[in-house]
């Protein structure tokens, strides 16, 4: 285990910072592209204690010659792709990019494996986006995908690509569609941290009001560090797959607001407000996901419950916003 070397795309995201952990705590040598876009990119690695751990090497996702540089350099027998435009909403506005980002670069990188190792194991990370106006009330691996967002498009492509690879020149690539995972590890522009991070400023005084859009959307919400696990599980099979990892219940925006408030002393139904503006030009309603293959084939279940998830979150934010 301690010979193995992996290589990151995403890892200063929520997922890598929360991936790379977990890797180094089984004894691998975790590199990660970074890719110098944004001040400051490491916090998160900060945040878990590992920022010194990880061996960065400058590359981006679109650029497939440090791609292939990258994979010279780490020597890696595991590769991660979590490499995305990831916020749904601004892949309205930034189509191209995210068709270049979270599509093409899926390739990118396939190509790159194959020309440097094409013995290498890869991880693609697929979302229940793709699933969109759902074809089946619970969403498994056989459900058709219909998505409903630049980004949810974008994906399908990253997705089908792997699969591509695998049947096309044997490559060992496996697509995990995660459903929605959170952490205090997310970007502040996501719904979750959104309604914890207002929870925290509205409670110490330092905003009045949360301005959300359809808050009757139901998610299949789930712990990031709960997900990582099954990621590395996949790449340890000797069959590549895809896997559905969620926890398979659904909850609402509106009731995760009341999760939040409630865990500072605060009623939502006060300091919510809808606001028209931030309704999708094309709404996902439901998702809802079945993990029986992941439990079945892996030994994987999601541990955290969504309670826990929020309250563990709102704590996060409560301190941060102190400190500020």
């Amino acid at each position: 285990m301690g010979s193995k070397n992996a290589l990151i795309t995403g890892i200063t995201g929520q997922d890598g910072a929360y991936l790379a952990r977990l890797l180094l705590e089984k004894g691998y040598t975790v590199y990660g592209v970074h890719a110098r876009r944004s001040t400051d990119t490491l916090w998160r690695l900060r945040y878990l204690g590992i920022d010194n751990e990880i061996r960065l090497i400058p590359a981006d996702i679109t650029d497939l010659s440090s791609l292939v540089r990258s994979m010279e350099q780490s020597r890696a027998q595991e590769v991660y792709n979590l490499a995305a435009q990831s916020f749904v909403g601004s892949s309205w506005n930034q189509a191209i990019l995210t068709a270049q980002v979270t599509g093409v670069g899926v390739v990118n990188l396939l190509e790159a494996v194959r020309i440097v190792n094409p013995t290498a194991r890869f991880y693609q990370a697929s979302t229940s986006e793709m699933f969109g106006l759902i074809q089946e009330s619970m969403q498994s691996e056989s459900t058709p995908f219909y998505p409903r967002s630049p980004y949810g498009v974008a994906k399908l492509y990253g997705h089908w690509i792997a699969v591509n690879y695998r049947e096309s020149f044997g490559m060992h690539t496996s697509s995990g569609i995660l459903f929605n995972h959170e952490s205090p590890l997310r970007g502040i522009e996501f719904v979750t941290r959104k309604v914890t991070d207002a929870a925290a400023r509205i409670k110490q005084g330092k905003q009045k009001e949360l301005r959300l859009g359809n808050i009757d959307a139901k998610r299949d919400w789930g712990f990031a560090g709960d997900y990582v696990e099954a990621m590395w599980l996949m790449l340890q099979q000797e069959r590549p797959d895809d896997y559905v990892v969620a926890t398979g219940v659904t909850t609402t925006v509106r009731d995760m607001c009341r999760i939040a408030f409630e865990h500072v002393g605060l009623n939502y139904e006060e300091h919510v407000v809808i606001d028209p503006q931030f309704y999708r030009p094309a709404e996902v309603d439901v998702l809802l996901g079945n993990p029986a293959k992941a439990q079945r084939q892996l030994g994987w279940s999601a541990k955290t419950p969504l309670q826990t998830l929020i309250t563990m979150m709102v704590d996060a934010d409560m301190a941060r916003v102190r400190r500020e």
